[in-house]
């Protein structure tokens, strides 16, 4: 159970008891890791599969999982999202807390909200309804009820879609329209499923003998109401795995908050640590990039950024491109992938990521102007469409009864039996001409024969009931197949998901960051957002920017202030995009792509011992290779081990967050006499040299340093 995992993630995998918290960059396995941690628990004897509750944050997600773990051995096992768990909870003792029926469950609150702002004679056109929704949301899972919430959008810093006393009262009276007509509303489930174990003891304690061990995926997402939840399973216990990277917060605008996890240590002091760093999704000059956006950052999720290192070999730079205008951006994009297929990259493997879903439609033209097949992920669900469900149909019934197709008989395997049954709802071997509704549709079946050969090569016994049993689980998870075309959506539903191929598009001032982003926390989250965007891409990433938004208007947009000093030609990190290379800008002018004369090139790094270029993160730091001998000072070194220990004591942080052990070595054979010569070694950046710098010159210069206990 335990082979093929890294050191990091075997020691995941082997802490089966207390509390423990991942900290896990993109890329770093950390599927993988808790996966085989609960499988080898369950193994062992250690985890009983029915006591163990393991929930994230979306439905494929939370499908994967329960893929995984029945692989490994681990059924039994209950992977859910936080809203499945609790709606389980809530039907099953509704009848005993409150009696009767469950109110019916409304999918969408868009109407009610309508109905509610008529009642109120208040107008809303289709954007202040979808903002006053996500307002409603907000306040829910922050658990603010409608009298308070002005006081309380004002004090998270919230720019109300409409004055705030006149959305209090759309809350108020969409709270009354639900109460009237007996529905409640997913944020319903968790917020009565808090109620029900906060009032009933007997409750809780039936439903803590149920779970005994709680993992809990992407722990920077938990609002206050998840968390209240999560609390609210353990009781006073701790055996509690968390798994996340403040680095990848992006739904504050939800309620979500990276403060459980950054205070994880202050809550659980005695908890197991884990960083996973190890990259193996993306290449060096991928990984490069994104630490690079991080290294930039502020606030508190950067103080505890976690920095990649790739495990894969060197692959192309990233490519930045300045079009004219957008239509010329979107064209350029569309050659370009059009280039990438016809030398056999697949189309599945591309994906086009922009900061919002109306940029989709300039790409989804542009795309079909060339004949290239595409999905727009966020759109109508994949189980949801109309040719699915028919397929579904078809299969169950050639399952259950045979069908009457003489092709379905003579099938000798499930692939073949699967492509007989569909090849009567419009499924051929060869995809139609063009695109649009006839191409999308074929798409769809094309999905689900994949499926179906992946199904088969994993269960060589399966029967076509079995494949049909799958397609009804992935259903209800909404773990939808791969479908083939080159997929478009939004950098936030993008979160979760890789490419080897991505493009991002829209990459200037005003859109990344987005215009209404003002404060400094929503500036850093848009970085964050853009650190998404370029950790979903495993070897090629392309990054373009448009001068003006439609032919022949002023050209007056600029590259997002996030590629300063990355992207060539940008500051003090100019001609260097990639580890020991650069990348040139392209200028796509009149959608013509040219090449910029690139900019001198900084002196890559090089080994103080042997004189050998440096690559790797922890080879940086020091300065020279692994391998070459060190001059370290040895008591100096462990004076500044022991300092940290006391520092990361104080601030109830991980003692890396305070200075890497690489970083200490780095200072240890250094020995900096001033601020300049600290400030030069690789981990010391402006804020920790601000916070800490006197204190390990003063330690390098030999003199005590009191521990700080009455600091503030």
């Amino acid at each position: 159970m335990l082979e093929g995992l890294d050191p990091e993630q075997r020691e995941v995998a082997t802490a089966l008891h207390g509390p423990v918290c991942v900290l896990a960059g993109a890329g770093t396995g950390k599927t993988r890791a808790i996966t085989h941690r609960i499988a080898y628990g369950v193994r062992a004897g250690i985890l009983h599969p029915s006591s163990v509750l393991a929930v994230t944050f979306t439905n494929r997600a939370a499908g994967e999982m329960r893929g995984r773990l029945r692989q490994l051995g681990a059924t039994g096992v209950q992977a859910r999202t936080f809203h499945s768990a609790a709606l389980r909870q809530l039907q099953y003792f509704w009848p005993k807390a409150i009696g009767g029926s469950m109110p019916r469950l409304v999918d969408r609150k868009i109407q009610l909200i309508a109905d509610a702002a008529a009642a109120c004679r208040i107008r809303l056109d289709r954007n202040e309804l979808r903002d006053v929704t996500a307002e409603i949301e907000w306040s829910k899972v922050t658990q603010t009820v409608p009298a308070d919430y002005a006081l309380a959008a004002a004090k998270a810093g919230r720019e109300a879609p409409r004055d705030p006393a006149e959305i209090a009262q759309l809350y108020s009276a969409y709270e009354d329209l639900k109460r009237n007509r007996a529905v409640i509303d997913f944020e319903d489930v968790l917020l009565l499923t808090v109620a029900i174990l906060q009032d009933r003891q007997d409750i809780a304690e039936q439903v803590r003998a149920q779970y005994q061990h709680f993992v809990v995926d992407e722990y920077q997402d938990v609002s206050p109401l998840q968390q209240r939840l999560l609390e609210l399973w353990l009781g006073d216990r701790d055996d509690l795995c968390v798994v996340g990277d403040a680095s990848q917060t992006i739904y504050s605008f939800t309620g979500a908050t990276p403060d459980h996890l950054l205070d994880f240590r202050n809550r659980h002091p005695r908890a197991t640590v884990v960083k996973l760093v190890r990259d193996y999704r993306s290449t060096p000059q991928v990984v490069h990039l994104a630490n690079g956006l991080l290294a930039q950052a502020r606030g508190r999720a950067a103080d505890h950024r976690l920095e990649l290192v790739s495990q894969r070999p060197a692959g192309p730079e990233p490519a930045y491109t300045e079009y004219t205008d957008e239509p010329a951006e979107a064209e350029g994009a569309a050659r370009r992938i059009r280039d990438l297929l016809d030398s056999g990259t697949p189309a599945a493997e591309i994906a086009v990521l922009f900061r919002t879903n109306a940029q989709s439609e300039i790409y989804e033209q542009a795309l079909a102007d060339v004949g290239i097949p595409y999905q727009l992920r966020g759109a109508e669900r994949f189980f949801d469409r109309p040719e699915v469900r028919k397929a579904g149909v078809s299969l169950r019934g050639a399952a259950r009864f045979g069908g009457n197709d003489s092709a379905l008989d003579e099938a000798v395997d499930l692939p073949s039996q699967v492509r007989a049954v569909l090849s009567s709802d419009g499924w051929t071997p060869q995809p139609p001409a063009g695109s649009g509704a006839v191409r999308e549709r074929w798409e769809s079946l094309a999905a689900l024969v994949n499926l179906a050969q992946d199904f088969a090569a994993a269960q060589p016994a399966a029967t076509l009931a079995d494949f049909v049993a799958e397609l009804d689980e992935r259903a209800n998870a909404q773990h939808a197949p791969t479908v083939q075309g080159v997929t478009l959506a939004s950098l936030h539903s993008a979160k979760g998901l890789e490419w080897d191929v991505v493009f991002l598009v829209g990459v200037a001032e005003g859109m990344m960051p987005i215009t209404y982003a003002r404060t400094d926390e929503q500036i850093e989250e848009e970085r964050r957002l853009l650190y998404v965007g370029v950790t979903r891409a495993r070897s090629r990433l392309f990054v373009s920017w448009a001068l003006a938004r439609s032919p022949g208007g002023r050209p007056n947009r600029r590259p997002s202030r996030f590629l300063d000093g990355l992207r060539p030609g940008s500051g003090t990190a100019a001609g260097r995009s990639g580890p020991g290379g650069s990348g040139g800008v392209e200028r796509g002018l009149s959608g013509r792509p040219e090449t910029a004369p690139r900019r001198t090139q900084r002196t890559p790094a090089r080994c103080r011992v042997c004189g050998r270029t440096l690559t790797d993160a922890g080879e940086l730091k020091l300065l020279r290779c692994e391998d070459c001998p060190s001059d370290m000072d040895e008591g100096l070194y462990e004076r500044l081990r022991e300092w940290r220990a006391d520092q990361a004591r104080l601030s109830g942080q991980p003692a890396f967050c305070v200075f890497t052990d690489k970083t200490l070595m780095a200072i240890a054979e250094t020995v900096p006499d001033d601020d300049r010569e600290l400030a030069r070694i690789p981990g010391v950046g402006v804020r920790k040299l601000n916070r800490y710098g006197a204190d390990v010159l003063a330690i390098c210069a030999g003199q005590d340093v009191g521990s700080g206990e009455d600091d503030d």
